[in-house]
């Protein structure tokens, strides 16, 4: 079974290009971001819990999200893999991620990260806050938490899969179908 993990920081790009991975290597999307929405959206208590996190620009901690990915991938146990999208974001939940695949006799296949300048990022936000009506996009100094989270929390996980061999980065500047174009010619050797 493939596990495949998409990177970068908030707006570089993942769901869009999550979509192209889901279809050309026949995966199942697994996205903490849209699993969180839709529990806040559904007023779950894991829903009211994130959205307190959220809203500040933190992470959600990782024993809930842990738990939610464990739960999902267990429920289709006989898919062709997963594309994990935004997760994992800290070392300890990429460690966890690692253990528990073990535990499975399975590994992560490749870490992809898509790579987007800080000012792009903040455009792209903003940007999308207007089209989308996410809230967590609207607000710059929520935009400049979350963008500092990403580099003291998360960097740390590029980091982990970079020593095992398994760290991917893909320049996220560019037209969709650009971008995606990077992602095949990295990722067709290794999943095709």
């Amino acid at each position: 079974m493939i596990h495949l993990i998409l990177f970068g920081p908030p707006g570089a790009g993942k769901g869009t290009q999550a979509a192209f991975l889901i279809q050309r290597y026949d995966l199942k999307h697994l996205s903490t971001g849209d699993i969180f929405r839709a529990n806040i959206k559904n007023e779950t208590p894991l829903g009211l819990s994130a959205k307190s996190y959220i809203d500040r620009g933190q992470l959600v901690p990782d024993s809930v999200t842990i738990d939610m990915l464990k739960d999902e991938v267990e429920r289709h146990p006989y898919g062709h893999g997963f594309v994990y999208d935004g997760f994992p974001r800290t070392k300890a939940q990429a460690e966890a991620l690692d253990a528990f695949l073990a535990g499975r006799e399975e590994r992560v296949a490749a870490m992809v990260a898509l790579e987007v300048p800080q000012e792009e990022l903040k455009y792209r936000l903003l940007d999308r806050a207007k089209s989308s009506g996410r809230s967590d996009d609207a607000d710059p100094e929520v935009i400049n938490k979350r963008l500092e989270v990403y580099s003291s929390e998360t960097l740390p996980v590029l980091q982990h899969y970079n020593a095992m061999g398994r760290y991917i980065g893909i320049n996220g500047i560019g037209s969709i179908h650009e971008v995606t174009e990077r992602l095949t010619t990295a990722l067709d050797p290794i999943l095709a």
